[in-house]
């Protein structure tokens, strides 16, 4: 199976650097579609959200093309929670980032707490990265790297080499979802559960340029991005979709080549709690920082 490749030089030292190292004024809310769900487990339950079954409910339909609307059936269901993790491995050293948060599909606006490995930032730690998800944007605080506690770190996705699919240590949710639109040689591999729901388990390969091409408006720029930054144009997925076409759990693996041991990054996002409200303030100009990122353990240069 192919597998999504990129070299690490120039502008695309960020997210190399990260990878290896281990290493959002808008308010928004969404009604509620269900019960809360059970955040246990490998995805989190939840009650049913009135929408009808997904098409192809019994693996007959198209794979791929239940894959691809994956995305409009967020952008329907609006706000959910999110767990994440990112795994690098590097010359037999394995690092993992976890996150936690909630994302609108609907506003594309999410926050997400991301704690980094002890061994990621040094004998003294890092406090959690805040990090505020919007259309073509990043934004992180308690970025470390010299950036005063107080103040936000905000990065254009679209001049990523990677389009935030691994910069941030967590894949943006929507750009996740979006990703699936390119998706082929998808392949049904059954039934299962997570955490109490009962999900479908599809397996195949997203194209970034496909997905780049059909995505909506507001992720276009960041799929570009990385649809022009990556070598070999090829992500290996697997997504489970409950019985509403709603994705509770995808999986991508990228791989990057570096000056030293290949980087393989496994990015995992499980949703649930949908229907919950979510707010995200974006900082106020006078909040972000514009100075220099010294590159460091605690993260890369800011492009």
């Amino acid at each position: 199976m192919a597998v999504r490749q990129r070299r690490c030089g120039g502008g695309a030292l960020a997210v190399c650097a990260l990878a290896v190292a281990g290493v959002m004024a808008v308010g928004t809310g969404c009604a509620g579609a269900g019960p809360g769900a059970d955040g246990g487990g490998d995805g989190g339950g939840g009650g049913g959200t009135g929408r009808r079954a997904v098409a192809g409910s019994g693996g007959t339909d198209d794979p791929a093309a239940v894959v691809r609307r994956a995305a409009d059936v967020l952008a329907g269901a609006g706000c959910a929670e999110t767990r994440t993790s990112m795994e690098t491995a590097a010359g037999g050293t394995r690092v993992t980032i976890r996150g936690e948060g909630a994302y609108d599909f609907r506003r594309q606006l999410g926050r997400i707490k991301v704690v980094l490995p002890k061994d990621a930032a040094g004998a003294g730690g890092h406090r959690p990265i805040t990090e505020l998800l919007a259309p073509g944007a990043l934004y992180m605080k308690n970025r470390g790297a010299g950036v005063p506690a107080d103040k936000w770190v905000r990065i254009d996705t679209t001049r990523l080499e990677d389009g935030n699919l691994v910069t941030g240590g967590v894949t943006d949710p929507m750009a996740a979802a979006e990703l699936l639109r390119g998706a082929d040689g998808v392949t049904y591999r059954g039934r299962t559960e997570l955490a109490g729901v009962a999900v479908r388990h599809y397996r195949g390969v997203a194209d970034i340029g496909r997905a780049a091409r059909a995505a909506s408006p507001s992720a276009r720029g960041a799929l570009a991005a990385a649809a022009k930054g990556f070598s070999v144009d090829a992500v290996p997925f697997d997504v489970y979709l409950d019985d509403e076409g709603l994705v509770r759990k995808v999986r991508h693996r990228f791989s990057f080549a570096t000056e030293g041991p290949a980087v393989t990054v496994v990015s995992t996002m499980l949703l649930y709690g949908f229907g919950i409200p979510v707010s995200v303030r974006l900082p106020a100009d006078a909040d972000i920082y514009t100075g220099r990122i010294q590159q460091g353990r605690s993260g890369p240069e800011t492009p």
